[in-house]
């Protein structure tokens, strides 16, 4: 190849590279407010829900949507969800199976928080009533993690399980059966449970259209100052 078109094409490199930088920037902008909008919508959709709707298998459920579900408690089998800070201090979630019926899918409970104790864990802390009961909550999700190393849940660990961020597919698989595509969040003034108070997630709107302002300016002065290097070299050529 001619040594005066490869010195041509290496010139253009940075500029293609800084192309590239300045497609990524606005899309990094764009991607934030996305989810600025989505988590507005999130934190209107917990403010506006008002009483608790009955709650079967089949039924459409809304995020954050407030509903109540009869069944019994699968005492025996339950998770409990590890690395969930609280006020600063580390704990666990404690997740447990809802029976509604034999012929539909589980229905996953947190029934909130408990501090963790250098001291062997009560398991009777966990005890529930082997009756059908009523509980009442919101409907919401597992946490989940920014990155996870390992098993979720260990296959040989004994009842109640440790788990480290599952997801909803991992959870049935350890329990044999199909649960619900949400969790019900117990209701802070229902029996049963720890430590509640559920709030959507915590870096709202705000947050996220700061880090879009952000990738913006970062998309404009990259764009800037390719624009002014190539008008500078045409000058200078």
């Amino acid at each position: 190849m001619n040594e005066a078109i490869e010195t041509k094409i290496r010139s253009w490199i940075p500029y293609v590279i800084g192309a590239i930088l300045v497609v990524q920037f606005a899309a990094l902008s764009v991607w934030q407010v996305g989810r600025a909008f989505e988590k507005r919508a999130e934190q209107q959709a917990f403010a506006t829900q008002t009483g608790f709707a009955s709650w079967s298998d089949g039924v459409d459920v809304r995020p954050f949507q407030k509903l109540k579900a009869t069944g019994r408690f699968d005492a025996e089998r339950q998770f409990l969800l590890e690395n969930i800070i609280i006020n600063s201090r580390l704990g666990y979630y404690v997740l447990t199976p809802l029976h509604v019926a034999d012929d539909t899918p589980i229905l996953l409970i947190n029934r909130g928080w408990f501090e963790r104790s250098t001291e062997a864990m009560d398991v009777d802390s966990l005890a529930l009533p082997p009756d059908r009961v009523t509980v009442r909550g919101r409907a919401g999700s597992l946490p989940k993690a920014g990155y996870r190393m390992g098993e979720a849940i260990p296959a040989d660990a004994e009842w109640p399980k440790r788990a480290v961020y599952p997801i909803l597919e991992e959870i049935a698989d350890t329990l044999g059966q199909p649960v619900q595509p949400f969790v019900l969040l117990l209701d802070p003034e229902d029996s049963y449970g720890f430590f509640r108070h559920w709030v959507p997630e915590e870096m709202g709107p705000g947050r996220h259209y700061a880090y879009a302002l952000q990738w913006f300016a970062m998309c404009i002065v990259l764009a800037g100052l390719l624009i002014w290097n190539f008008r500078k070299r045409g000058f200078e050529s």
